[in-house]
C-alpha cells in the first residue's frame, strides 16, 4: 500500500470531455473547429466524452473523432433523445436526467475543453469551475476561445475578482487557447497531481 504522505502520480489523460453548443444555426468556423478538435483527440488516442447529440458543435466533434478512428462516448438524457438526435456510429449511454448526464460526463473525463456554446454550455462550465473553486477537483479546464468568443466571460470573471467575490488565484484554474492545435499542450500544462472529486459530495 502506498505511503499516504507521498505525492500522487500524475493522472493520465485518457478521456477528454467537451462542452459546446447544440445549435446548427452558428458560424461555420465554430463547426469546423469542433470537428478538427474531434480529429485531434482521435489522432492522439484520446477518447471523446460529450453530451451525446448529433447536432451543432456536439455532432461535429463526435463525427470528427469517430471518422478519424477515435473512441467516442455520448451521454444523453432520455428526454433529449429526439431533439438532439443520437449518433448511431458512437457509443451512447442514455440516462434519466440532466444532473445524471453532467455527473457521468465528469466521472468519465480526465480533462475538459469548452467550445463556443449558449446558456447550457455556460451552466455546465460554471458548475465545473465552481467545483474547482471549492477544491473538489483539479482536472484541467481549457477554453477554446475562437475569435475571442469567451472574452466577455473572462471579463466577467475579472470583474468578480476586482470586487473581491473571487480570489485572484482563480484565474489560474483554467487556460484559454485560440487554436485547436494548442488544446493538448494546454491540457498538459494544467494536468494535476491532486485527487479527483468525490462525487458523493456534490450529489
Amino acid at each position: 500500500m502506498p505511503d499516504s504522505a507521498s505525492p500522487a502520480s500524475p493522472r493520465p489523460i485518457l478521456s477528454v470531455c467537451i462542452y459546446c453548443g447544440s445549435s446548427d444555426a452558428v458560424d461555420q468556423r465554430y463547426k469546423d473547429e469542433a470537428r478538427a478538435l474531434g480529429q485531434v483527440l482521435a489522432q492522439h488516442q484520446l477518447r471523446l466524452v460529450y453530451g451525446g447529440g448529433g447536432v451543432g458543435l456536439m455532432g461535429e466533434a463526435a463525427r470528427g473523432a469517430s471518422q478519424a478512428g477515435g473512441k467516442v462516448l455520448g451521454i444523453m438524457p432520455q428526454f433529449l433523445r429526439t431533439k438532439e438526435r443520437l449518433l448511431d456510429e458512437v457509443e451512447t449511454i442514455v440516462v434519466q436526467s440532466m444532473h445524471e448526464r453532467k455527473m457521468m460526463m465528469f466521472e468519465e473525463a480526465d480533462a475538459f475543453v469548452v467550445l463556443p456554446g449558449g446558456v447550457g454550455t455556460l451552466e455546465e462550465v460554471i458548475e465545473l469551475l465552481s467545483w474547482q473553486r471549492l477544491d473538489l477537483h483539479k482536472k484541467p479546464i481549457i477554453f477554446l476561445n475562437s475569435g475571442g468568443f469567451w472574452q466577455p466571460f473572462f471579463d466577467l470573471v475579472d470583474f468578480t475578482v476586482s470586487k473581491g467575490f473571487t480570489p485572484e488565484a482563480f484565474r489560474n484554474t483554467y487556460k484559454s487557447v485560440d487554436k485547436v492545435e494548442e488544446v493538448l499542450g494546454a491540457i498538459d500544462e494544467l494536468a494535476s497531481h491532486d485527487e479527483e472529486i468525490d462525487t458523493r459530495r456534490v450529489l
